[in-house]
């Protein structure tokens, strides 16, 4: 019988070469594989690329550009030995556990895609398969991170975290509470390594290179995908044009002649929010919706087809996601566990209903929060969704035929609900 669990440890061989040249024009950037001389648990060392690609039956390769740079329109990458993700070396990795992947690694960098929209305060962002699961800021990176796991607890486990502040002892402590894979901070602090020591595959990673992001927050990159003919498509990175209150635009229209405009305008507490949801929301994939409020994420939906059906999701997620956490705060164990014990008639059923009805009463913390979708809102069914559950503000792209029907649906809510445009989507596929 096949032990399918020696796959995840079995390392492939390596077939990608050194150095890679890519020539646009007369522009060449000449790249190398990265390697690592890896410690291993026996003594000995040994020099291993990426452990393996999105499975373990994939090759992968990571190339550092070390020579030449890319003027193309508004894309230039950033110097040569000030790299974030390819510039790892062997010292950064403070605690290797496993050596990383390509899941790792592009896991952190979506993490600082995020995260350097966040960089003048203590923030942390929880990422799964490349998506955020949890985000949030606070006065101390404790707290932060502590309100971004709260999100969503369940999704967090086996997550790659990073933050936008050098890594304190009382956030390892919260941090060594959960199975995580990656820990990404600009620096740690004394006695920090010790505690994150207890989860002995732990991959702790210090990249220096966070505290200068604000620097490349303008920056474009030139972002490749290859096909499955070999062709390869080339664009440039997106960038987030929503920085402030004077980034965001009224939710105005004119349909058939009639102009429909906003009523209520939303309060300045809903604006930071309406900021920094669209920060976060440029990490995730699309179609999504994203439920934020005093500067944390309530519910994340990603990656679906239709804006309803992602805006409905992001709210049975909330509606799960605390459940859970009211279940973990009140009886110490998840709330599927919770169920199971009822069912199995080894806990009390008025247990599960205390926190079912203070889920219901609460609404999964929705109301107040605001609501992000990364484009326009083409009917206001999606709105609705959002209206239902108390949100108080709603922050899309603008631009649909039928925005009408959206500000429609804010002034005749009961209170009416607040609706800006950012004038710009935010896709990621």
């Amino acid at each position: 019988m096949t032990d399918l669990k020696k796959m995840y440890s079995a390392l492939l061989g390596d077939s990608f070469p050194m150095e890679m040249t890519i020539t646009f024009g007369d522009q060449t950037l000449v790249y190398r594989k990265k390697t690592w001389n890896i410690s291993m648990s026996d003594g000995t060392h040994e020099e291993r690329g990426l452990r393996y690609g999105e499975n373990p039956d994939q090759e992968a390769a990571l190339y550092e550009l070390v020579n030449g740079n890319l003027l193309l329109g508004d894309c230039r990458y950033i110097e040569p030995g000030n790299g974030l993700v390819s510039a790892i070396t062997v010292e950064d990795m403070l605690q290797v556990g496993k050596h990383p992947g390509k899941i790792n690694l592009t896991d952190v960098d979506n993490g600082l895609n995020i995260i350097k929209y966040l960089i003048d305060r203590p923030a942390a962002v929880i990422l799964k398969h490349n998506n955020p699961c949890g985000a949030a800021v606070g006065t101390t990176l404790a707290e932060a991170y502590n309100r971004a796991n709260r999100c969503d607890r369940i999704a967090a486990f086996g997550g790659a975290v990073v933050t936008s502040r050098p890594l304190d002892r009382q956030t390892a402590e919260l941090m060594a509470q959960n199975y995580l894979e990656v820990v990404c901070a600009p620096d740690f602090e004394e006695g920090v390594l010790d505690i994150l020591a207890r989860r002995k595959n732990l991959r702790v990673i210090r990249m220096a290179g966070i505290t200068r992001l604000a620097e490349f927050e303008r920056c474009r990159f030139v972002d490749f995908k290859s096909l499955i003919d070999g062709g390869i498509i080339v664009q440039q990175s997106a960038l987030n044009s929503v920085r402030s209150a004077a980034d965001l635009k009224p939710a105005v229209t004119t349909y058939k002649g009639v102009e429909y405009r906003c009523e209520r305008q939303p309060t300045d507490g809903e604006i930071e929010d309406m900021v920094f949801g669209w920060a976060i929301e440029h990490g995730v994939t699309s179609n999504s919706v994203i439920y934020v409020k005093d500067g944390c994420t309530v519910a994340i939906g990603a990656g679906e087809q239709d804006r309803v059906g992602v805006a409905e999701i992001a709210v049975h997620k909330a509606y799960a996601k605390y459940a859970d956490i009211t279940c973990f705060d009140f009886h110490g164990i998840p709330y599927v566990d919770l169920v199971a014990e009822v069912e199995r008639g080894q806990r009390d059923r008025a247990d599960k209903e205390a926190i079912d009805a203070k889920v219901r009463a609460e609404r999964a913390g929705l109301p107040g929060s605001v609501m992000i979708s990364d484009a326009f809102f083409p009917f206001r069914d999606a709105a609705d969704v959002g209206i239902r559950q108390g949100v108080a503000a709603i922050l899309q792209a603008g631009g649909s035929i039928r925005d009408f029907e959206s500000i429609q649906a804010c002034n005749e809510a009961d209170p009416q609900v607040a609706m800006m445009f950012t004038g710009q989507r935010s896709f990621k596929h």
